[in-house]
């Protein structure tokens, strides 16, 4: 067992960015995600639950959602699995954080709180993604901003390849952390950044409590058993493509890795998500 938290589970995740507890580290986080910009001096959490606005749809469940003590919406995901129309489904993340500070009544003129989307992504999107994307709404000739109130920043973590020694600024420290912290023994930097003490202590995985301990357990355990049922399946979806056609192992592929995660007790909206399968596909498997 690693001695630090694996932040690419979705409770460890949580518990490291998630709790009151931990609310200065995220605070720093963001703050050095947006230096220069502006400075957060505190936040609230908010719950993350977001309820449909129609009876039959869906809720959404955000990593983490917060608000900073200026008003502003922040959502801060970190994503394993490259889903479907991925870029879409962040518009729509925060398109929903805007859409719910409306008001009713003709007293509301507008006024609405600009909103944040972090994407911290254990993948690549396609071959143009750099390590970090930032998107505005600007105007197209001449790049000048046309609005503040939305902001989408994507970080592609397998991009970022600088060893310890090479990294010069505090968000290419928080990076080279959240990478490597499963296979550290010690925590980097703490004598550049205080908050990296700290980091060290919550992120040690015998300091959890026997409840947060059997929670984070089982969230590496559904962690791993992906990572094992896709690399498997992969494997064996190249060499059904190498003898049935491309087209025909792709889809062979899906299916297995679909028939895997299901029997692992992954509910059957996630597997759609990674699989890129029809719902109704999973739900006859």
């Amino acid at each position: 067992m690693s001695k630090f938290i694996n932040p690419f589970t979705d409770y460890g995740f949580k518990l490291i960015f998630g709790r009151e507890v931990s609310k200065d580290l995220l605070i720093e986080f963001l703050n050095d995600l947006l230096e220069g910009e502006r400075v957060i001096t505190d936040l609230q959490f908010l719950n993350n639950e977001q309820l449909p606005c129609y009876p039959e749809g869906r809720g959404i469940i955000y990593d983490v959602y917060c608000t900073t003590d200026t008003g502003e919406k922040i959502i801060v995901e970190m994503q394993n699995r490259m889903q479907s129309n991925f870029k879409e489904r962040s518009i729509y993340y925060l398109s929903r954080a805007i859409v719910n500070q409306g008001q009713v009544g003709n007293e509301w003129k507008f006024e609405i709180k600009a909103v944040y989307g972090v994407f911290l992504m254990n993948f690549v999107i396609d071959k143009n993604i750099k390590l970090r994307t930032d998107v505005i709404l600007a105007d197209r000739e001449s790049g000048n901003l046309f609005s503040d109130k939305f902001r989408e920043i994507f970080i592609a973590l397998p991009l970022f390849d600088k060893s310890e020694e090479e990294c010069e600024t505090n968000f290419e420290r928080w990076i080279y952390i959240l990478n490597n912290m499963e296979t550290l023994k010690r925590l980097p930097f703490k004598a550049r950044k205080a908050v990296f003490e700290k980091l060290e202590d919550i992120a040690d995985v015998a300091s959890m409590s026997p409840e947060d301990r059997e929670r984070y357990d089982n969230s590496v355990k559904v962690y791993r058993d992906y990572l094992v049922t896709m690399d498997a399946a992969e494997q064996k979806g190249i060499e059904i493509g190498e003898k049935r056609g491309l087209k025909e192992g792709k889809e062979r592929t899906q299916l297995e890795i679909a028939k895997n995660l299901k029997a692992k007790g992954m509910d059957n909206n996630s597997i759609a998500e990674c699989t890129e399968l029809p719902i109704e596909t999973i739900e006859s498997l």
